[in-house]
């Protein structure tokens, strides 16, 4: 613990933005700086470096680009190989883990060691990996690289040791799992075919061990030809040449004949009695067509041939579809007896596995399910019911469903919400799923010790909201709501939607939730804001809609000879941006010229709706087109429930609601918010003369911009519907003009046209003259930025070679900036693939905060409500609206709100002049404020109340509200609080209200920061950073020493900075994949309780007996049970293999082993206990039945020497 003490008292003081620079990067503590204060401040910090530490600890979703599939029959647990070298283990809810190779080479196979806790991986670099999975987070324990060869199929016989491993040569090698070292025992596959055989007979594409006889190794290969190999005599039994190429083969449990399935869509029966040919030929799905031939398939990739006591064999396969059909989804087709039952798919399978009750293959099969692994979903059929349902799958595997777009985290919410949400989202599940347990129950879990309520709520293309169940590391979905459903629906190929070429125009850009209030408020793509309350009933309403003019007009400003009399700061309805109550939404709204002017982008619905109990619309709000011109997306909103105001800001200036008057109190520029304040020296214009001429020169400079062989600028997202995740493009280009630049999307080339001279401007009127900034055929807006999967152009500055951070983050905040410039001139260069791994983020060097080529296009980059002192000579806290910009500056603005219930809904709220101005380095991402004892303060809040419950006269419903003043947890009022500021390069804290800069610290200057938040961990608060080159960083509040700066993620996308958030209590999350959530801990104690609170995969259970054969089967069914593959292919036998083959990789499976072991020896010695105590309860028991046979034999023996005496001297004739 280290105490900061700050005796300012008579000390002179410099301009908070006077210290902007003064600090030098990577000092060890934020730099005090001499300020004067009421009097001593006396905070205690206890967060120390020991406190952090970086983690991954769970991860949510449908494995991305899913490859492979493998099962375990007898511990039930199920795991799945991705293209990206990861590997997802699942078993009952609750137990989910992720494993990832380090090679990140694509996993080809998968084999469990069934029942052993172990787990073989055959990866795409020719390299197998034996995974442990007797601890809960698995490592590799041994790895065996092939040089020379290429693995194509592995296969591991039940309780061997001994794994086969076909390559694309043909020839079959085989490893010991123990020590994974190759045997010198090798079937080449030369000796496997005959002699006489012109051709190769292709890659090794099935490997199994016949039920019959197990050393029997039977080998497809992919041109047609199949072989049973005696592994003892080192000889074929058999071979079968087929025209058609194999992709599966399946015994019968019998082994006296197996399936295959082919190329041309047919299935194959073979006997051992006859291979000259096969027994059986099916075509299932090949029609005979009118000339008698029948109709060509497609290939059936797998089949499974299953047998059952109670019904006839189960025949199984994915594929095998006729060409003919055009159109036809995936399917998988499941043949029991005559029935054939085709189960289409949603996507194309990858792999399917039927589940068995034994894991015997020379047993009856019994099959109960299928697992079938599709390209972006996982389904389990019911094969016990003859209709296949599907089981519910207990997995969160839904995320994608739509394009994740953005993502929230809560943690420590009021523990009533989660009930709640699941009681509203339960009644709208989905009906028809099989009643069985699902069937995946493998491992165990528990809730742990350390567990609070948690959600996450993720935002999607389709307009769609997802509300989580985060807690204990599982996921859950509570609630679904569709904020599509508020606006009417777009015709096809006509209406707005075709005029704007916005193929999701309900996207949701992002989210803010108050838990207390249940006030849940979604920004949308089209530039809309919609106001959500929750209710536990249904009701009837018609939707309010505001619309807002929120348009920044170059051409309305005047030369400063012309108003430098006027005052700086005038009431909000002199500016050019007008709010616009109930506007109609007639498509007659254009200027004389055709150009769209003062309608929204979306039609809201004007009849009453019927709304569902849970989040119900209140208030919907939407910008206007201005002369043409759409309205720009919104960079940033705040709510706050006990205020009740809502404010929102874009590139263009400030807009604050009343959404419980639904009225706009406030609407203006940005540059209107400074007054006499504005701290940077604007280029100002002369009023155009006319709209012709400039209109010619503008479309003169946008011809010669696209006249050019330079390529223009261009930023493209591409769907989840395609799930790609390509590298950016290769093409790197120089732009028009060499002096622009993007700040958060923003254009700053000084030859364009400013929004304002700081001045007032006089409003023009509706004949006054305009100009359409938009280029000819260019959309207003772009595809939905889908945080799961885009693909990104960012513009390079010729300085430095650096790629700037402006456009990156002009698609980080989801701001489309359409240059007003006189020349409509913009950055126009692509990323190369090389920069983009090295210079990912990185930002250039001259930077234009500090540039004098400064453009007013200043954009809002954070709101944040509050009680705070708006001047220095407030004594007591008021209502403020904190605003932060792009230039790095923060505004605070008073607001005078009534207290009373009755006069809150009759009188105005009033917004005062702009007080406080702080002057930061790069863009303002967050605000915070704590006590002057270091303690966080939160906003205010109502207390929920439900609007629609029935009225009680004996309780009549009044507003509650919550406040946290910054002088209730003080001694005396007047003592002030600390806000902290933090932005893209800097993070100050300063006094209020004396507004003196306490600590400034420099987070970065080769980077710049994507996320900031002020989060509480461990009793006390911190401000936790990610910036874009992939650290982690994390300060102490209030002297802003670095804690924690761990390189995480060094190659970070789009996604991850989109996507990224932290939370209370040390956690964090991110989409790691178009298809994934990633969860993080930078807590220490966590990380210390992570192993409690994981799954373990492997519990003890003892494995089946085989089934007694019988005399008859054991005498005529072969030797099976004598074969001992250590006798053929151990080093005495079979020799060493070539060291040129494969090279044998020790991993760090048994270290982690003895950490996990070290970590967790309690929990083993009691799990040894009570495996002692069974042992010594079955050792009792077999004593008892002992004692028992014993005296059962001594009374035996009595009767029969009784017996013995009685008929001793009898004769024969006597009995």
């Amino acid at each position: 613990m280290k105490k900061f003490r700050k005796v300012l008292d008579g000390l002179t003081t410099s301009s908070p933005g006077g210290t902007m620079g003064s600090p030098s990067c990577g000092s060890a503590a934020g730099t005090p700086t001499a300020a004067p204060t009421p009097k001593e401040i006396d905070v205690q910090e206890t967060l120390v470096s020991e406190n952090f530490q970086l983690c991954k600890t769970v991860r949510h979703g449908f494995p991305y680009q899913p490859t492979s599939l493998a099962f375990d029959p007898v511990q039930k647990i199920l795991a799945i190989g991705s293209r990206s070298g990861g590997v997802r283990i699942l078993g009952r809810p609750g137990v989910d883990c992720y494993c990832q190779h380090e090679s990140g080479a694509a996993v080809l196979q998968l084999q469990f060691l069934i029942n052993e806790g172990a787990l073989v991986t055959a990866c795409a670099d020719d390299t197998l990996h034996l995974w442990n999975l007797r601890q809960r987070r698995p490592a590799v324990l041994h790895s065996l690289k092939f040089n020379r060869e290429r693995i194509t199929f592995c296969h591991l016989p039940f309780q061997s040791k001994w794994l086969y491993v076909g390559t694309e040569r043909g020839n079959t090698h085989i490893v010991n799992i123990e020590s994974f070292i190759l045997s010198g025992y090798v079937i080449m596959w030369n000796k496997a075919i005959e002699l006489s055989t012109k051709t190769h007979p292709g890659p090794v594409v099935h490997l199994s061990d016949s039920p019959k006889d197990e050393g029997k190794l039977l080998i497809g290969f992919e041109g047609g030809t199949i072989v049973q190999w005696d592994l003892r005599a080192k000889k074929a039994d058999f071979r079968i040449y087929y025209d058609e190429a194999i992709h599966s083969v399946s015994w019968h449990h019998e082994g006296k004949q197996f399936m295959c399935s082919h190329s041309d869509g047919s299935l194959t029966l073979w006997t051992l009695r006859n291979t000259t040919k096969p027994f059986q030929v099916t075509f299932p799905h090949g029609k005979i067509q009118k000339d008698g031939r029948k109709e060509s398939c497609k290939p059936i990739l797998k089949v499974e041939y299953k047998t059952s006591r109670s019904s006839e064999p189960f025949v199984i396969f994915s594929g095998g579809l006729s060409y003919d059909k055009a159109g036809r989804r995936p399917a998988l087709t499941i043949m029991h007896g005559k029935a054939i039952t085709v189960l289409e798919m949603d996507y194309p399978i990858v792999e399917f596995m039927v589940l068995c009750e034994t894991p015997y293959n020379n047993e009856v099969q019994d099959p109960y399910a299928v697992v079938v692994l599709l390209e972006k979903d996982l389904i389990v059929v019911d094969l016990t019911q003859s209709n296949f349902p599907v089981f519910e799958n207990p997995y969160p595997m839904d995320i994608h469903e739509s394009p994740v777009t953005c993502t929230a985290y809560f943690a420590d919410c009021p523990p009533d919400i989660i009930p709640i949400l699941y009681s509203i989202g339960a009644k709208n599940k989905k009906t028809g799923y099989s009643h069985k347990e699902w069937p995946i129950g493998g491992g165990t879990w528990t809730l742990g010790s350390h567990t609070y309520p948690e959600i996450i709520i993720t935002g999607h293309a389709d307009g769609s909201i997802k509300f989580w169940d985060a807690s204990a590391f599982t996921l859950q979905m509570l609630y679904k709501l569709k904020t599509s459903k508020v606006f009417e629906k777009p015709k096809p190929g006509e209406g707005r939607a075709a005029e704007l070429g916005e193929e999701d125009p309900f996207a949701v850009q992002m989210v803010s939730w108050c838990p207390h209030s249940r006030i849940f408020c979604v920004v949308g793509i089209s530039a809309h804001i919609i106001l959500y309350r929750f209710s536990k009933y249904d009701a009837n309403t018609q939707i309010v809609s505001l619309e807002v003019r929120l348009q920044c007009e170059p051409e309305d400003i005047i030369t400063p000879s012309e108003n430098e009399n006027n005052p700086c700061f005038s009431e909000p309805g002199s500016h050019s941006p007008q709010p616009h109550h109930q506007h109609p939404l007639s498509p007659g709204s254009r200027t004389p010229d055709g150009a769209k002017d003062s309608i929204p982008c979306l039609k809201v619905k004007d009849k009453m709706v019927r709304v569902p109990p849970g989040y119900q619309s209140d208030l919907v709000i939407q910008l206007l087109w201005v002369d043409g011109e759409p309205p720009q997306q919104i960079t940033s909103l705040d709510l706050n429930s006990a205020y009740g105001l809502l404010a929102f800001g874009n590139c263009n200036g400030l807009a604050v609601v009343d959404y419980l008057q639904k009225t706009v109190i406030l609407c203006i520029s940005t540059l209107d918010l400074y007054g006499a304040t504005d701290p940077y020296q604007r280029l100002t214009r002369s009023p155009r003369r006319n709209r012709q001429s400039t209109s010619e020169h503008c479309m003169r400079g946008l011809s010669n911009f696209y006249s050019d062989s330079k390529k223009r600028i261009r930023t493209s997202y591409q769907s989840l519907t395609e799930l790609t995740d390509n590298q950016q493009s290769i093409d790197m280009e120089r732009s028009k003009s060499p002096t622009s630049d993007h700040v958060n999307g923003h254009c700053t080339s000084p030859t364009s046209q400013p929004c304002s001279a700081g001045k007032p401007r006089i409003p023009m009127g509706p004949e006054g003259p305009r100009l359409t900034r938009r280029g000819p055929g260019r959309p207003p807006f772009r595809k939905a930025q889908s945080a799961a999967c885009m693909e990104i152009s960012l513009p390079v500055s010729h300085t430095e070679g650096h790629a700037s951070r402006r456009a990156m983050l002009q698609q980080l905040h989801g701001v489309t900036m359409y240059s007003h410039d006189e020349h409509h001139t913009t950055a126009a260069y692509c990323w190369n693939e090389r920069e983009s791994r090295e210079n990912s983020f990185s930002r250039s060097r001259s930077s234009s905060v500090s540039s004098i080529d400064r453009d007013t296009k200043e954009a809002i980059t954070t709101l944040q409500f509050g009680e705070s002192y708006g001047r220095k000579s407030d004594a007591l806290p008021t209502p403020c609206l904190w605003v932060g910009t792009s230039l790095g500056v923060g505004i605070l603005i008073p607001l005078s709100i009534p207290t009373d219930q009755e006069e809150r809904m009759e009188d105005p709220v009033t917004v005062g002049p702009s007080g406080a101005v702080q002057m930061l380095k790069g863009s303002v991402l967050r605000f915070g404020f704590l006590d002057c004892n270091g303690a966080l303060i939160q906003s205010p809040y109502e207390v929920w109340r439900d609007l629609n419950a029935p009225e009680d006269p004996d309780r009549p419903r009044r507003r509650k509200l919550v406040h946290f003043s910054p002088s209730s947890s003080q001694d005396a009022f007047g003592e002030g609080h600390l806000a902290i500021v933090c932005s893209e390069r800097q993070a100050k804290v300063f006094l209020m209200p004396s507004q003196s800069c306490l600590f400034v610290h420099n987070i970065t200057e080769s980077s710049f920061v994507l996320r900031a938040d002020v989060v509480s961990l461990c009793n006390s608060v911190c401000l936790a950073c990610f910036c874009a080159n992939g650290h982690v960083m994390t300060l102490s509040l209030p002297s802003l020493r670095p804690l924690m700066d761990v390189n995480y993620l060094p190659l970070t996308d789009m996604r991850i900075a989109r996507t990224f958030c932290f939370t209370n209590e040390g956690q964090a999350l991110y989409l790691s994949s178009p298809t994934e959530i990633q969860r993080i801990t930078y807590s220490q104690e966590m990380c210390d309780n992570l192993q409690e609170m994981l799954g373990e995969l492997f519990t003890p259970i003892e494995t089946p007996e085989a089934q007694n054969r019988g005399f008859l089967k054991g005498f005529f069914g072969g030797n099976a049970h004598t074969f001992d593959r250590e006798e053929l292919f151990g080093e005495a036998a079979a020799g060493k293999a070539s060291r040129s083959l494969a090279q044998h990789i020790p991993g760090q499976g048994g270290v982690e082993g003895m950490k996990v072991a070290a970590s967790g020896a309690v929990g083993e010695l009691a799990r040894a206990r009570i495996a002692l105590d069974e042992r010594g309860q079955r050792l009792g028991e077999l004593e008892e039945r002992t004692a028992l046979m014993m005296t059962s034999a001594e009374t035996f023996s009595k009767h029969a020497h009784e017996l013995m005496l009685k008929c001793k001297d009898k004769k024969w004739y006597q009995f």
